[in-house]
């Protein structure tokens, strides 16, 4: 298991590749080559903890052989910025935690993430200097689903709640554009499609840490077991998302993100490629800022988990 400082020594890479580029390793260096056998980027796997290769492009086996043994993982994300594949330098044979998991069948947990998800998205209502008259009743309201929650019987009540506080949060806190509201993978908007961008690095990152402790990610507490879905990856982002939220409306004030560097085709906004670089850097800033509050979150649920401690021992993100 990775300590938090040597995890604070580690660095988190994003590269982008054309055709014809090649992912590969020299003397114990992560190298990325061009097609005509040029040294584009470098740099020692000892440091490394995930590599985002985003763009088309190839990899070597010897790499991934590295990749195991120095324990980095390498995201492939298309070039609309969908991660499709995980070379995961993840923890195997935690045959005790697995157990655990696959008996745990309280909703304790479940309310404890969703009352902190919501907590959070209140944090960020909250702190908006001149809130109007939409913005205070949504934080009224949220503060009533808040109180509600210790008292859900079943997890169908619980998702309803959560629900509802997601609907009431978006529809006040991105008031800066016009937008329909949260449709997740629609991209039918630049907000959806920035959503969509922030949260799969910020899952994929999550999904890496998790793996690492030796969690079977597709057991969740509150998204409970669907076919291929990663639920417990679905979980433990969801404190986290106030991160990707207020960056994006921060970036809009600030005129970073432009409704003009997406293309609209078949009524979907996508990134133009160019821009992905810039776009890529601010998404990931907070996620890159918060890596050591991510971590501690993590090593502390596994903890806790583990040694079946009550609820008020279990870790909180607050932001």
């Amino acid at each position: 298991m990775l300590s938090s400082s040597d995890f604070n020594k580690k660095q988190i890479v994003f590269v982008f590749l054309n055709r014809g580029e090649k992912l590969c390793f020299s003397n114990d260096n992560f190298v990325i080559k061009t097609s005509d056998g040029k040294i584009k980027f470098q740099c020692t796997c000892y440091r490394l903890f995930i590599v985002f290769a985003i763009g088309h492009g190839s990899i070597t086996s010897g790499l991934i052989q590295k990749a195991k043994k120095h324990r980095f993982s390498i995201v492939m994300v298309t070039q609309s910025l969908r991660p499709y594949q995980i070379i995961n330098a993840m923890m195997e044979g935690n045959t005790l935690l697995r157990k655990a998991q696959y008996s745990y069948d309280s909703i304790d947990l479940a309310k404890h993430i969703t009352c902190n998800k919501i907590t959070n998205q209140r944090g960020l209502l909250s702190g908006i200097r001149n809130k109007n008259q939409k913005q205070v009743e949504a934080i009224d309201m949220l503060d009533t689903y808040i109180s509600k929650i210790p008292m859900c019987s079943n997890l169908h009540e619980l998702m309803g709640y959560e629900g509802s506080a997601s609907r009431v949060y978006f529809a006040s806190f991105f008031d800066n554009v016009v937008w329909k509201g949260r449709a997740p993978r629609t991209k039918c908007d630049m907000i959806n499609t920035l959503l969509d961008i922030g949260y799969s690095i910020l899952f994929s990152f999550i999904e890496i840490l998790l793996g690492c402790y030796g969690f079977d990610t597709y057991c969740g507490v509150m998204h409970r077991n669907f076919y291929m879905r990663k639920s417990l990856v679905c979980d433990i982002i969801e404190p986290f998302r106030v991160l990707i939220d207020a960056q994006i409306k921060k970036s809009i004030n600030l005129k970073q993100f432009k409704e003009e560097d997406f293309l609209k085709k078949d009524n979907r906004f996508l990134l133009k490629w160019v821009k992905n670089p810039d776009y890529v850097s601010i998404l990931a800033k907070p996620i890159v800022d918060n890596k050591m509050h991510i971590h501690a979150y993590i090593q502390q649920y596994y903890r806790s988990f583990m040694k079946r401690k009550p609820m008020d021992e279990y870790p909180l993100f607050k932001y």
